[in-house]
């Protein structure tokens, strides 16, 4: 198994398509690598100096306002991206109508929110730290700079901004350790990383000297992107409900500690995330071009995506699972000891979540993206059903059993129920079995 791994990898350098976005995969990846180094140094330090319930507390007002994150995005991100690839020419009109129609999505987002919480047990205190976190997506708009970069594979310039806010983050939240800040403060500076990103983003882009695309607004465009993405809306909506919707109920049915316990081990398990997320990203301008001239290429390439990132999965989530209980203890200490049985099981998400990242290229690409709604819609449910019902029995594993399973159903299961997608369900089932390592990228 390993000669044929070490296949795929000598097969990739000597490709002219590999070589041409390795520099800009590269830069993405030294960006997550120090996010990652500074979750472990930074992050991990910050959740023992709060302690489980008060970083239970911290981890359910960021999983609330995430549940509602999709509305602020509008299912813009990969659609934008393929239309800058496929028109260059209309940048500056495709930005600006994007950037307008995601202040808009942020002022929902906002609205929703504020009545949501109303209708909520939650105390006063919690409800001000979900309004603080929420009101950063208006900052979000900024990221149109971002899927500019992205489509010109230049993510060189999206790295060293999304560096500086890290380096300004991580700065803030040693400060406030040192000096013994209260709760409020580490709330503070979830809201400062999103603005320093929007500023970086700006800074970055005057720096090409590329045309304001603020003035910039097209209602016919508008109208016409809203139509593609509203699938992605809705399929963003249910991602965020089966990805944290386990937060929100382990809070309401065991508690704020509980949910620090839990947070603490889906931190360590989502950190390789950014792995299969910078990969995709990176290929897909090169996927989308694949299609223009060969369908035997276009699924080439698409087969052996899902090869290399399954077993990077796999390469991860084994290891993981042996020493997980060291590892918690390790980090974040005794007092948080209960996350060890957590991770072992919640860490083997990551392969589905891998197929399922990869996929959305495909169902973009084929402007099929209803079904990827469909897939997550069904999905959240399995969710949020075997939560009612193993939480209770098993408590937080119940919970990362749920999630498991339900990510297996959203990102490989569910391609078996259509014609349409049945090809790529084949194609992920192939992945386990390396197929594709010998085959022409």
């Amino acid at each position: 198994m390993l000669t044929r791994i070490k296949q795929i990898t000598h097969t990739a350098k000597t490709h002219q398509g590999f070589r041409r976005y390795f520099a800009n995969t590269s830069w993405m990846f030294a960006e997550q690598i120090m996010r990652m180094v500074a979750g472990v140094l930074v992050g991990v330090w910050v959740a023992r100096y709060l302690g489980p319930t008060q970083f239970g507390v911290f981890s359910y007002a960021l999983a609330f306002t995430t549940l509602f994150s999709s509305i602020a995005k509008l299912g813009l991100d990969s659609i934008i991206v393929r239309d800058l690839v496929r028109d260059p020419s209309q940048r500056d009109l495709y930005m600006g109508t994007a950037f307008w129609l995601k202040v808009g999505g942020a002022v929902a987002m906002l609205g929703v929110i504020v009545l949501i919480t109303q209708l909520t047990p939650n105390d006063p205190t919690t409800e001000l730290y979900i309004l603080i976190i929420a009101s950063g997506t208006i900052f979000q708009s900024f990221e149109v700079v971002n899927f500019y970069f992205q489509s010109r594979a230049l993510s060189k310039f999206v790295s060293i901004c999304k560096l500086t806010q890290l380096l300004v983050s991580s700065l803030l939240k040693i400060y406030f350790v040192l000096t013994g800040a209260g709760l409020f403060w580490f709330v503070i500076v979830s809201l400062i990383d999103q603005a320093t990103v929007a500023v970086s983003l700006y800074i970055a882009y005057r720096y090409q000297k590329l045309g304001s695309f603020f003035r910039r607004f097209d209602m016919v465009m508008a109208k016409r992107l809203l139509k593609d993405s509203w699938p992605l809306i809705l399929s963003g909506l249910v991602i965020m409900i089966y990805m944290r919707i386990d937060q929100i109920m382990i809070k309401e049915m065991l508690g704020e500690k509980e949910v620090g316990h839990y947070s603490a081990a889906v931190r360590l398990s989502e950190v390789w995330y950014f792995i299969p997320v910078i990969i995709t990203q990176s290929l897909f301008p090169a996927i989308i071009s694949a299609k223009k001239s060969s369908e035997r290429l276009y699924h080439a390439r698409l087969q052996r995506l899902f090869t290399f990132l399954v077993w990077i999965g796999v390469a991860l989530a084994l290891p993981m699972t042996f020493l997980s209980d060291w590892l918690i203890i390790l980090l974040y200490g005794e007092a948080y000891k209960e996350a060890g049985q957590v991770l072992m099981i919640h860490i083997w998400a990551s392969i589905f979540v891998s197929l399922g990242v990869a996929s959305s290229s495909w169902f973009t690409s084929e402007n099929l993206q209803r079904y990827s709604f469909y897939r997550t819609f069904w999905g959240a449910i399995i969710n949020v059903v075997l939560n009612l019902g193993l939480i209770p029995i098993y408590g937080l594993v119940g919970a990362a059993m749920a999630t498991v399973f339900s990510y297996m159903v959203a990102g490989l299961a569910f391609d078996m129920c259509s014609k349409k997608t049945r090809g790529m369900f084949f194609m992920k089932v192939g992945a386990f079995m390396l197929k594709g390592v010998r085959s022409g990228y």
